[in-house]
């Protein structure tokens, strides 16, 4: 596997303006209203953070539901890679778009992607998730410092649990997390768990929302894994609108995204991340800004 690039803008480069994407059919309305962007059509982006043969019967049901709340065609496009959904958005090729809150803070840059929701519990308190460092019990490892030099799996460099968080608690260990460890980006966080649990590496990251997910498939077991790092809560997925498009819009898709029954989507390996969704704000995903500018990503520059 290849080495793990020194900074995320070089490897961003490879993102090309166009969607690569995984299209899950179209959400249609019967009524289709003249409201709608792009003469009735919506288009709604997702980034692969797990494999997109499982999001896409999940997010095509939940693009279903949200064409029926606004009254247009929902069209679902899981892009290929964390970056390509931002370069979508500043294209102007997406309307919506969920991101993580690293690939977030890029598409509220670059893109003025404005952030309208996000997944709650029941009670609507808003979920968070957690970032970590695992290991295996045959590799001897048992702390974060002894990482040097040994294989890392990394999810996309445009990941907030899968790069960022992870390589800042490498480097507070003493480790540059571009040269420090042979890292390689294995795509999506379940290729990363799946790297550490068939032993293609070392170690790597894997978060809250992956362990519950395979747990869920059977493929997880907490005593196969040593944890040496565990971040804070993070701030789940924000579902975002192109910040160009009317008000009006905007109010809607935010209405449309607070009325869904997440609860009602069949779901049996748990890709959705909480069974409804709350209004949301920019002010939380501030801190992943600032760890951003601490590790010296430039959230200006994504290609």
């Amino acid at each position: 596997m290849p080495r793990a690039p020194r900074r995320l803008t070089v490897l961003a480069a490879t993102a090309c303006l166009l969607l690569a994407v995984a299209c899950g059919g179209a959400a249609s309305s019967a009524n289709v209203t003249s409201a709608c962007p792009n003469g009735g059509t919506v288009r709604f982006g997702v980034e692969p953070f797990d494999d997109a043969a499982q999001l896409q019967p999940v997010y095509t049901e939940v693009a279903h539901l949200l064409g029926q709340k606004l009254g247009c065609t929902v069209v679902l496009n899981i892009t290929n890679n964390y970056t390509a959904e931002v370069e979508a958005m500043r294209a102007r090729k997406l309307e919506v778009g969920e991101f993580g809150p690293l690939g977030y803070v890029f598409a509220h840059k670059l893109a003025n992607a404005q952030p309208v929701a996000t997944f709650a519990d029941t009670s609507g308190t808003p979920l968070t998730y957690f970032a970590s460092i695992v290991t295996t019990p045959n590799t001897g490892i048992t702390r974060t410092e002894d990482l040097k030099g040994h294989t890392f799996a990394y999810s996309d460099a445009a990941s907030t649990s899968g790069h960022l968080f992870p390589a800042y608690a490498l480097k507070k260990a003493g480790i540059d997390p571009d040269t420090g460890v042979k890292g390689t980006y294995a795509g999506s966080h379940t290729a990363s768990f799946l790297a550490i649990k068939n032993h293609k590496v070392d170690a790597g990251e894997l978060n809250s929302d992956t362990i519950a997910s395979a747990t869920k498939q059977g493929q997880y077991q907490a005593a196969d894994y040593v944890t040496l790092w565990k971040s804070d809560p993070i701030p789940q997925d924000p579902v975002t609108v192109r910040g160009d498009l009317s008000a009006d819009f905007k109010n809607r898709v935010k209405q449309a995204l607070l009325g869904l029954d997440l609860s009602t989507i069949a779901d049996p390996k748990g890709v959705l991340i909480g069974p409804r969704m709350v209004a949301q704000t920019n002010s939380p995903y501030q801190q992943i800004a600032d760890l951003a500018s601490t590790l010296g990503i430039d959230v200006e520059h994504i290609g």
